[in-house]
């Protein structure tokens, strides 16, 4: 199986599940089972990343339920020090995070000096990415939905423990935490679908929690998350992630650089793309994520061609190869956003297929009204084939007509009329989530010339 798979047998999720009182003896008879198959230091279980969720895990599970055993205790102390050694500094990012948070967990849960260095070790590191990992809008700096509520779900997960262990944690850190929760909980509103997340770079359903679930929890430990969404230009400048609502329609669109330039690893090569929901239904997606593993599955989702935006002479706008690696990759060189009565205007421009020999600029324009949206975009320089693409969700079905594309679907009817470009429309598929597909359709208009708008009407 592959190491994504192996991981999550590791992490002992089901321990913190919401019904998990009703199989005690049965995770009872599992951690003895993992402890004895799992000798220190073998097997994909001891990378340091599950054994950090797996410690959270194991102490929600101890604390949750008061029940205890030598072996398990002495085995959660040795995970925490050979975790302690094992400091995923080489990666950063998520995983840092989450050896500092198992730290602070272990810390506060075990008394006495080594628990004390645990606790001191982890606090600095949630210290320190804390300030890094969130950006001005609230957004967690990979600019990934997922992570971004697995990052919530673990501050949430912190306070909690501080109002449990309130002498253990200083009251400075349990003040941050609390302060950052409302802006990073209304960022994740604005980029999600109600419950759904938009799948900009590496986003799979079903492994964090959904918006709502988060927000239940920050309001049971009196943390509000019902905090106003933050206003386009917010986001803009800050996570270049940038939702647009009007009407009955909502865009969220990708302005953004990749992630932190030193760690794109669940970067996709997807600027400038966008997805749009009509009365309350999903229309355009991006293609979403099904793997993690090195394989021609990962390459092409994490391509442009997966995503709603514009490839130019068959090449990815960033460079993106194995399974968490960057080459060269686009910049934003220009944006900006306006608002009239009736519309908003939201512009960016990329330089990524710059390193084509033709020295292409990609500049589009998203202008949202009442009852339609125009995406103009421009190409300049020299290029032999491009195309704009368009994934819709599933339950959507499109008829192609002359110039324009007829669509019947959940959110009602929806015409797509193109001005510069010639529109096909080809089976497809969407994945919501790891290992899963949906059949769908995707229209994909070739350019003919430097410009081509295309007019959504609804």
């Amino acid at each position: 199986m592959g190491r994504l798979w192996r991981y999550n047998l590791h992490y002992f999720d089901d321990l913190a599940a919401t019904d998990s009182n009703h199989r005690l003896p049965q995770q009872a008879a599992l951690i003895d089972r993992w402890i004895l198959e799992n000798p220190p230091a073998r097997g994909t279980g001891w990378e340091p990343y599950p054994t950090s969720l797996r410690i959270v895990n194991w102490c929600k599970w101890l604390l949750l339920h008061g029940v205890s055993s030598k072996s398990l205790l002495h085995s959660l102390a040795v995970q925490t020090r050979w975790l302690e050694r094992r400091l995923e500094y080489h990666l950063l990012g998520n995983h840092l995070w989450a050896n500092g948070k198992a730290l602070v967990f272990a810390g506060a849960y075990f008394d006495g000096p080594e628990a004390d260095r645990w606790l001191a070790v982890g606090l600095a590191i949630l210290r320190r990415e804390l300030e890094e990992q969130v950006l001005a809008d609230g957004a967690h700096f990979e600019r990934s939905s997922m992570y971004h509520a697995l990052f919530v779900e673990d501050l949430l997960d912190l306070s909690n423990l501080a109002a449990a262990f309130g002498d253990r944690i200083p009251e400075t850190d349990r003040q941050r935490w609390r302060a950052v929760l409302p802006s990073m909980i209304a960022w994740l509103r604005a980029v999600s679908h109600g419950d759904v997340l938009a799948h900009f770079n590496d986003v799979a359903q079903g492994i964090a929690p959904l918006p709502s679930t988060l927000t239940d929890y920050a309001d049971r430990l009196a943390i509000d998350g019902q905090s106003p969404l933050p206003t386009a230009e917010k986001m803009l400048a800050g996570s270049g992630l940038v939702r647009l609502a009007l009407g009955d329609a909502v865009v969220i669109a990708d302005v953004a650089p990749l992630g932190p330039d030193y760690m794109p690893g669940h970067a996709h090569a997807d600027t400038l793309s966008f997805e749009c929901e009509v009365r309350g239904h999903r229309l355009f997606v991006n293609e979403g994520t099904s793997t993690y593993e090195p394989n021609a599955a990962r390459l092409l989702q994490r391509g442009t061609g997966a995503h709603n935006t514009v490839v130019v002479d068959g090449a990815d706008s960033s460079e993106v190869w194995s399974s968490f690696r960057v080459a060269r990759r686009a910049r934003i060189v220009a944006s900006a956003i306006s608002q009239q009565d009736a519309s908003i205007t939201l512009v960016g421009a990329h330089d990524g297929y710059q390193r084509l020999p033709g020295r292409v600029l990609h500049r589009r324009t998203w202008r949202l009204g009442t009852r339609c949206l125009d995406v103009t975009d421009e190409l300049q320089g020299r290029f032999a084939s491009a195309e704009a693409r368009l994934l819709m969700a599933p339950g959507w079905m499109a008829r192609l007509t002359d110039n324009q594309v007829s669509l019947e679907g959940p959110g009602g009817p929806v015409l797509l009329t193109f001005t510069g470009g010639s529109p096909t429309v080809e089976d497809a598929f969407y994945h919501p989530g790891f290992g899963s597909s949906e059949r769908t359709q995707r229209i994909r208009a070739t350019i003919s010339g430097p410009r081509l708008v295309t007019r959504i009407e609804w």
